[in-house]
């Protein structure tokens, strides 16, 4: 068993619909450790409803998903703390500067005052947003807040990292 991979994320037989229209039908699919996969298509064709089954913010209408051995619709939590989900949009507090949104981040994955502020800086640093820490939201450009949602993201050193249309904006 030395040769093969972990599986991340496995689909089978994912089908979502939104009232008469099938977004999702009968997928199939299997991440293994350390691949990077993408999605590929045209607007409109389930890219982002599939990262959204996964992530667990949807649910489907048959199939199962699980993200690193967890069934991720018995156990949506479970899964969600092995993901870091980045939307195409960020969804961000505006009148929180970064800083305050990561400590808010940080507070709902209950990860210890210490470790986040260290990670905080860290990411902050590392995104060069670190000089505009203290500076709210709202004024941010969309890269900006790209970058901050992606810090928030991250916080909690998630196991895998899911990004929904990630050079927008950058």
């Amino acid at each position: 068993m030395s040769g093969e991979q972990r599986i991340v994320v496995a689909a089978d037989g994912v089908t979502k619909r939104f009232g008469g229209v099938t977004a999702i039908e009968n997928l199939s699919l299997a991440i293994a450790e350390k691949e990077f996969f993408a999605l590929l298509g045209p607007s409109g064709c389930g890219k982002t409803t599939l990262l959204r089954v996964i992530a667990g913010f949807e649910q489907p209408d048959a199939g199962s998903v699980s993200v690193f051995g967890v069934d991720a619709l018995a156990e949506p939590r479970a899964a969600k703390q092995q993901i870091a989900w980045l939307p195409d949009e960020p969804v961000l507090y505006d009148k929180l500067t970064a800083w305050e949104y990561l400590e808010f981040v940080a507070g709902l994955w209950g990860v210890n005052v210490k470790t986040a502020r260290t990670r905080a800086e860290e990411l902050l640093r590392f995104l060069d947003l670190w000089d505009n820490r203290n500076e709210r939201t709202e004024g941010f450009s969309r890269g900006m807040k790209q970058k901050t949602a992606l810090a928030g993201a991250l916080l909690h050193d998630p196991k895998l990292l899911m990004l929904d249309e990630p050079v927008t904006g950058l």
